[in-house]
């Protein structure tokens, strides 16, 4: 079995990594681009539809706001960019916003942020593989009727491409990311060529289209109301942004330098794209609704679309008007769209178990996060953020709609404590700097954390008032839940190390115990019994002897008799069991030699087999095993197993050991090559 999940393991996730080899791992700015801002880069695919789909609720004429709600994103945006370049120089080890509030506003601040990004970082997986899935799902109808298991199948296989390496699912991921950035910025060069140089009008294909206005002659408190909901549904386009402050450490160094110089790229590429998408829909007549009660609300020549309206996405929309139905541009547009919103989940993949590992360093998770794998990714916080995705794609059914609504509320929250944060940071050295030049930095860099912090703490709030009924409410509460979690290991790793820690003036006369009592637990006459009586009487304890349980009378008198008769040199006593059970007459003796010398330790011996099939394992053992259950919680008492291998055991002499996450194993090769050197 050994032997096939060794093979297994190495199939899908590549041969196991030194320690050494870390530095291997680190990336380029060519290779970070796509493996950060993968997420990013992909919102273009769906934040400027969603301001218009917010916006046709009230009918077609208030598209003429979404010039401006866009210009409002792109503010937030740079902002944002512009805050976190500042961040990548300050705190580079890669803790992020955690790091950036744990330290300036302490540790319940700290906390919070990261309960806010753990969740946003499932959502990000969750919503661009349910709209990935949907692109899919338009022109091949399995997929869109199958969509919940077609997502989680998406899931599992980025999983398997990022436990092979940070690295690795880098490169394999650079070329569909950077194919996505080409064609989408040819798209925006060519339609705007066309529309500004050649003056030609574009046409998209719902461009002669009406949407009935759910909500007409709105007041001036509703209208507002629903122009700063499409504000807040655009400011999905910041997601990701994030990403890269938390994945400094993957950087090549000059790590803080290459961090932010990819940030900026990062920001100008999808604030270009953003608002060329948004401007090449608009000048092509692009009319899109609620994919819910679209086939109602739009209107093809004066009826309703019917059940089987599909509603293509703006950026099919605006390929189809530049470069026309059935191109192939507009096919290899659509393909790549599809394609990056897949990879968008990369983003999550790389930040969720860097920020796990860092929260495990610092006993607010499992310390099982801060392993290491194979291949010298950090698996386990990878399986995690998997895990949590896929319940969320079946729990929700892939939807977008749905899902979009839990969306954004934990990243803003990040932002804003983050940039509190960064401008406490400042003015704390400012406190201490003389230097006018390096003064004159200061103030520089407090104020755009000021404004972004400000610019992002309205975001956040606007996005609560105008997100929570729809769904938020649900991350309002995970939040919480997260954080009390997170406090309570905390607590507990904290208890633990109080507990274990060893005083260097005061000599614990527990630890020293008066003499050791030892037994050795005997079912028959065998070999094993023979190998656990001579390793005790090896040890050389201070009383010995050899007990075992009187479940039948006649077969305890014929123990006792072949062991005088063996003239065995340990003396044997037999404990009475009248209910013919093994593990509580031995329990109550330990107990009682406790008590009557509560300053002895009693050491347990017990002969346990060793087999080399799985099933030998039912067949054997079940007694040592409640036994030792039962006695590790005993205090003053050491249990000790003495193994005897059995001839099934043979077949596994020699093997490798099994694999674990984390361990640094030889090559097999290598391995071959030691063992000739030594013979």
């Amino acid at each position: 079995m050994s032997k096939v999940t060794d093979l297994v393991k190495r199939l899908f996730i590549g041969r196991a990594l030194r320690s050494t080899q870390l530095h291997e791992q680190l990336l380029p700015k060519r290779i970070a681009l796509p493996v950060f801002a993968s997420d990013a880069l992909s919102s273009v695919a769906y934040a400027p539809q969603e301001i218009l789909v917010i916006l046709s609720l009230a009918g077609v004429s208030f598209y003429n706001f979404s010039p401006w709600v866009a210009v409002a994103v792109v503010v937030v945006m740079l902002t944002v960019v512009a805050s976190y370049r500042q961040n990548v120089h300050a705190y580079p080890s890669g803790g992020g916003d955690y790091e950036v509030a744990t330290v300036n506003l302490g540790p319940n601040a700290g906390l919070t942020v990261a309960s806010a990004l753990m969740v946003d970082y499932v959502l990000t997986v969750a919503v661009s593989v349910a709209n990935g899935v949907d692109y899919v799902g338009a022109t091949i109808p399995y997929v869109a009727e199958h969509k919940p298991l077609v997502a989680i199948a998406i899931v599992v296989l980025l999983t398997l491409v990022n436990l092979r390496g940070i690295r690795e699912s880098g490169a394999a991921f650079a070329i569909p990311t950077y194919a996505f950035m080409f064609a989408v910025l040819g798209l925006i060069v060519w339609g705007s060529f066309r529309v500004l140089v050649l003056g030609d009008e574009l046409h998209a294909p719902t461009a002669g289209y009406e949407i009935v206005a759910e909500q007409s002659n709105l007041t001036s408190f509703a209208a507002a109301f629903l122009i700063l909901r499409a504000f807040s549904t655009g400011c999905a386009a910041l997601t990701g942004v994030e990403a890269i402050s938390n994945g400094v450490p993957a950087f090549r160094k000059p790590k803080s330098k290459n961090a932010a110089t990819t940030l900026l790229m990062m920001g100008l590429v999808a604030v270009t794209m953003f608002v060329g998408i948004i401007s090449l829909g608009l000048a092509s007549g692009v009319k899109v609704a609620d994919p819910a009660v679209a086939f109602r609300d739009v209107l093809i020549d004066g009826r309703p679309a019917g059940p089987g309206y599909y509603q293509q996405p703006i950026i099919s929309q605006v390929a189809d008007a530049v470069f026309g139905n059935g191109s192939l541009p507009f096919f290899v547009i659509s393909a790549v769209t599809a394609l990056i919103l897949f990879l968008a989940a990369n983003t999550a993949f790389n930040g969720f178990p860097v920020l796990g590992s860092i929260l495990a360093q610092d006993r607010y998770l499992p310390r099982q996060l801060h392993t290491r794998g194979d291949r010298l990714a950090f698996s386990n916080g990878i399986v995690i953020l998997a895990a949590g995705a896929c319940l969320l794609l079946w729990g929700f059914e892939a939807d977008v709609s749905r899902l979009l609504n839990l969306y954004i509320v934990g990243v803003f929250v990040s932002f804003t404590l983050s940039q509190i944060g960064m401008v406490r940071h400042w003015s704390r050295h400012l406190r201490t700097e003389t230097d006018p030049k390096v003064r004159h930095q200061m103030y520089r860099s407090r104020t755009i954390n000021f404004f972004g912090g400000v610019m992002t703490g309205v975001v956040l709030v606007v996005v609560l008032l105008t997100k929570f009924t729809h769904g938020a409410w649900i991350v309002c509460v995970a939040m919480p839940v997260l954080f009390l979690m997170m406090k309570g290991i905390h607590r507990h790793y904290e208890n633990v190390a109080r507990e274990l820690a060893a005083d260097d003036s005061v000599v614990d006369e527990s630890i020293l115990p008066a003499r050791n009592h030892a037994i050795v637990l005997v079912s028959k006459i065998h070999k094993p019994t023979l190998r656990a009586l001579a390793y005790a009487r090896a040890t050389r304890p201070s009383k010995l002897e050899a007990i075992t349980v009187g479940v039948e009378g006649a077969e305890a008198r014929e123990l006792q008799e072949e062991w005088e008769r063996r003239g065995i040199p340990v003396p044997l006593k037999t404990l009475d069991s009248p209910y013919r059970e093994i593990t509580r007459p031995i329990l109550e003796y330990v107990k009682s030699l406790r008590r009557r010398s509560p300053r002895d330790v009693v050491s347990v011996y017990i002969p346990e087999y060793v087999v080399g099939h799985w099933w030998e394992h039912i067949l054997h053992n079940q007694s040592a095993l409640r036994l030792k259950g039962r006695l590790l919680f005993q205090p003053g008492v050491m249990v000790i197993s003495v193994p005897w291998q059995l001839h099934s055991s043979d077949r596994l002499k020699g093997r490798p050991e099994p694999l674990a996450p984390g361990a640094v194993r030889r090559p097999r090769r290598e391995a071959a090559r030691d063992e000739d050197i030594k013979a």
